[in-house]
């Protein structure tokens, strides 16, 4: 193993979801500024692997119109329990998050970057393979939805890294595993 480590950079509402039930996520326009990314490039040169559930994967592909544009920049790795054929730059993973990580980590590279969602995030979770969380809270209450952590997963003990507000209201925090 070498230094790379897990990153789960993710947004959600302040109650704790990523998308409506209907997978709506315009909310989080409601913090676009003009010139702001919120950390996101710098974050971005710092990865070179990307992985996304096929929920989360099929979802942006239905935004893009048939595009996914994490794949231009990263490695990108799509778990899934059903056979696809490779696509879109995209390489759908079977067999198990927990061997991607180990395979990726065993590989000389930049830090891997989750982009969720909650199955995959309850994945990694459960077998404790997050190293860092980064997560920019959006100042909405969406009062339902799908959430991010969907509970039932071992206590994780975590360490503050840092803590940032924006003038938009979002605010992002970052803890690191213990």
């Amino acid at each position: 193993m070498n230094d790379r480590k897990l990153i789960l950079y993710i947004s959600m509402s302040l109650d704790g979801f990523l998308a409506t039930k209907d997978d709506d996520i315009s909310w989080l326009s409601i913090v676009e500024r003009e010139g702001e990314d919120y950390g996101y490039n710098e974050f971005n040169s710092t990865v070179d692997a990307y992985i996304v559930g096929s929920k989360t994967y099929d979802t942006v592909i239905g935004l893009t119109g048939g595009t996914f544009p994490a794949a231009k920049q990263h490695e990108c790795y799509v778990v899934t329990r059903k056979d696809r054929e490779n696509e879109n730059g995209v390489t759908f993973y079977t067999k198990g998050v927990e061997n991607l990580i180990q395979e990726l980590k065993s590989k000389p590279g930049k830090n891997i970057y989750c982009d969720g969602g909650a199955m995959v995030t309850k994945m990694l979770m459960d077998k404790n393979l997050i190293d860092d969380y980064v997560i920019s809270l959006i100042p909405i209450i969406l009062g339902d939805g799908k959430r991010l952590f969907r509970g039932e997963t071992p206590r994780i003990e975590l360490e503050a890294v840092s803590c940032k507000q924006y003038e938009s209201g979002l605010t992002q925090v970052h803890y690191k595993k213990k």
